[in-house]
């Protein structure tokens, strides 16, 4: 099962740290991403396309082959990518219009129900009344589509939007189909062809998904209504995206699970071009400052042009490991929903259990022997090689101590196990990924079983179910165990992630592939073809968000992308279903804004925030100037030779607040913020602030009243965040205001105490 695991975690557990290339030769050919400065092109060159090709063969030692130039950008950056040495990169840099230049880096990519979770629904909220999301047009920069796929059929569409200037691009093999539900796609692997030094398969030069993952994601944001969906049966229901009648593009970058900086950035050029609303990316690169950062920069521009820009914050599961994390774009975590796969047992004496499985068949298992170690420690917990295949083939074995499951479940298949009996009190499984047929029982349960096997000579299970779904399970959501936590390592001071949504066994629409699947009930290895599949990660939450956001574009297309950021912020819930704060999935123990951001996503709410914190460029220019970089990262980031410092970086207008301090000292630690609320709701209103603190941190907010007389009035404050005494080292409290037309509008204020 190891080769379906991996493929499985490309697929699901994407967004791992990426890693550039060898440097094994000083004067190898590699890929170099080149910022110039665009208002020094000679007049004589008509596009920078020619400019680019001329500096190129103008070198002591020219690029005469014009396929080494792997793009020109003009939006998302200004500059070019080309496969170049080192020697070569250092003449281009001599150059007065060379402003800065770095190596490319290589990395990997990172519902049935979902929708009902989120609360929407047909007869009222923002289903209705955003239509859908029609005439949104959400691009997403994946491995490509699958246009056969139900999700992806127009009926019911309305005709391609005039303003649309994408294209269908086809490929070699099958041939490739767009429709007024998939309007666009094309593929951008140049770079990632270059850096592999080989060529790609014929059929990967097609916009044709070739992984499963970007035509998970597709429709999970837009995909269209498709009845009896199910993996295998499993988790059946009608699957349908976020965003249904809203039209996707797809720019394709990965044929084979790895992306190239250089093709990241020229997907988002084209899809500026092209006329997207929205840009979801379920990947991302090592982090790095952000004028280094390909996704930093290229959003940047698409946010400037009014695109909303949604990123995947990363599988890292630990604090300071969120990726995409520039304050303009819109970072998303995963959570569980309240759905859940069991599986039930019967044991020979007629006790009972139910427990959790991840188990993708269903399958009946009755009157088989059930086998426990207990005279072993290393039996007792099914260390790998422990087991005697004597002993345990054709029966159903009992794991303790059961928090390395993967290593325990290759050992039942090596012995021929029919299926296992995990015991444990914490998540271990990788959800996606459980092949072999098992049941996750608690220690208190699993004490039952142990002293039943242990005292009973031939006991036996006298039956046992896999592929039993049921609702409602308690707490949910929860901070998914995998989903990345803040602080930001790049910059602590701004609340990442910014939300969560759905991310822990999405089912959602699939190439029709066969998986070769280990069936460890049969001998032997059967495949197994599906439409649909459950899969795991941020990247699978990142597309809830930019559904949502289609949604709100429909509602509101005057909004900013920070003030639609803004309205799902403010509007997210931090209670799970039993009343209490949200919780860490992988403790069990209350979590905090470094992992859930400003909390769960509640689509309805979102659509009338009442306030919202807007932000426009020149925010972004302010908070950049206070990062204190030269004037050269500053260029390359910016885009331009000109611009305007003028407020310090603490008065970024975000919808959260991070104070960092000392506890060396014994005094009060204090910290001033200003913010600006911007008020969309009713023309005449009047909000009151209330602040929420635990003991050790004070919050002050002046004015505590704003009162607004019209519609898109702004109004100031300021709030002063205190910490005193020997204080945790996060502690956090919530700023709201909130108004007499049941308007609520709250943010975390978090302490981080050093």
């Amino acid at each position: 099962m190891g080769s379906f695991n991996y493929l499985l975690r490309a697929l699901s557990w994407l967004l791992v740290l990426f890693l550039g290339i060898n440097n094994t030769r000083s004067e190898e050919y590699k890929t170099y991403i080149i910022h110039m400065d665009h208002s020094q092109k000679p007049s004589s060159f008509l596009t920078h396309e020619f400019w680019h090709q001329s500096i190129l063969r103008s070198l002591s030692n020219p690029v005469l082959d014009d396929q080494k130039l792997l793009y020109s950008y003009n939006h998302v950056m200004h500059g070019f990518s080309a496969r170049l040495t080192p020697s070569q990169v250092a003449e281009i840099r001599e150059s007065e219009a060379h402003l800065a230049s770095q190596e490319e880096s290589i990395g990997k990519l990172v519902t049935t129900y979902s929708t009902t979770f989120l609360g929407l629904n047909h007869d009222s909220g923002l289903w209705p009344s955003a239509s859908y999301g029609e005439g949104v047009i959400i691009g997403l920069i994946d491995s490509g589509v699958w246009p056969e796929s139900l999700s992806f059929s127009d009926n019911g569409m309305p005709p391609v939007p005039q303003r649309w200037k994408g294209k269908c691009q086809n490929g070699t093999g099958t041939p490739f189909v767009c429709n007024n539900k998939l309007i666009g796609a094309q593929t951008f692997i140049k770079g990632l062809q270059a850096a592999t030094k080989k060529k790609l398969d014929a059929i990967d030069y097609s916009p044709r998904d070739q992984l499963g993952h970007g035509t998970h994601t597709s429709s999970t944001a837009v995909g269209n209504y498709v009845e009896g969906a199910s993996q295998f049966g499993f988790a059946s229901g009608t699957a349908i995206g976020v965003a249904p009648r809203a039209y996707i593009a797809m720019y394709k970058l990965s044929p084979n699970g790895f992306v190239a900086e250089s093709d990241v950035l020229a997907a988002m050029d084209q899809a500026i071009v092209d006329g997207v609303d929205i840009l979801s990316l379920s990947l991302g690169f090592r982090q790095k400052p952000y004028f280094q950062d390909v996704i930093a920069t290229a959003s940047l521009s698409a946010m400037e042009r009014g695109i909303v820009v949604v990123c995947a914050a990363g599988n890292e599961g630990h604090p300071n490991t969120t990726h995409n994390a520039a304050p303009w774009v819109t970072t998303v975590g995963a959570s569980t929903l309240d759905r859940s796969f069991v599986a039930t047992m019967t044991l020979g004496n007629r006790l009972s259990f139910q427990g959790s499985s991840s188990h993708r068949e269903s399958i009946y298992i009755s009157d088989t022997p059930l086998y426990y170690g207990g005279d072993s420690f290393k039996k007792s917990i099914c260390k790998f090689k422990s087991l005697n295949k004597n002993e345990v083939a054709g029966k159903v074995v009992v794991c303790r101590n059961s928090n390395y499951t993967h290593r325990q479940m290759e050992e039942l298949h090596r012995v021929g196990a029919y299926a296992g009996v995990f015991i444990t009190d914490s998540p271990p499984f990788i959800y996606g990924e459980q092949m072999f047929p098992a049941l996750v029982l608690s220690t208190s349960q699993g004490a039952l079983v142990t002293e039943y096997v242990s005292n009973v000579i031939n006991a036996t299970v006298a039956s046992m179910r896999f592929g039993l779904m049921s609702f409602g399970a308690k707490p949910a959501p929860q901070v998914a165990n995998f989903s990345s936590r803040g602080p930001d390592p790049i910059f602590p001071g701004l609340l990442k992630p910014d939300i969560l949504a759905p991310g822990v066994d999405i089912l959602a629409a699939v190439p029709p592939f066969p998986w070769s699947l280990p069936h460890l009930i049969m001998s032997g290895n059967y495949e197994l073809a599906t439409d649909y599949a459950l899969y795991s990660g941020t990247s699978m939450a990142t597309p809830h968000i930019a559904g949502v956001a289609a949604l709100l574009k429909a509602v509101h297309p005057e909004w900013s992308p920070a003030a639609i950021r803004s309205a799902m912020m403010t509007t997210a819930y931090t209670m799970d279903n039993n009343r209490s704060i949200l919780t860490d999935q992988s403790t069990n123990l209350p979590a905090t804004p470094l992992d859930f951001g400003a909390g769960h996503i509640n689509p309805n709410r979102a659509m009338d925030p009442g306030l919202i914190y807007d932000l426009d460029f020149q925010n972004y220019v302010d908070f950049i100037c206070g990062l204190r970089y030269n004037e050269t990262n500053m260029k390359a980031l910016l885009r331009r030779n000109q611009w305007n410092c003028s407020q310090e970086r603490a008065n970024l207008n975000y919808p959260s607040f991070v104070a960092i301090f000392s506890n060396e000292s014994k005094m009060v630690r204090r910290q001033v913020f200003n913010r600006v609320l911007t008020n969309v709701g009713d023309d005449q209103s009047v909000y009151q602030s209330t602040v929420a603190v635990p003991y050790g941190l004070d919050i002050k907010v002046e004015p505590g009243t704003l009162s607004f007389t019209q519609k898109y009035q702004k109004q100031n404050f300021s709030i002063t965040v205190e910490v005193y005494g020997q204080a945790s080292p996060v502690i956090y409290g919530y700023l709201t205001w909130f108004d007499d037309h049941k308007h609520i509008v709250s943010i975390p204020v978090v302490a981080l105490n050093s």
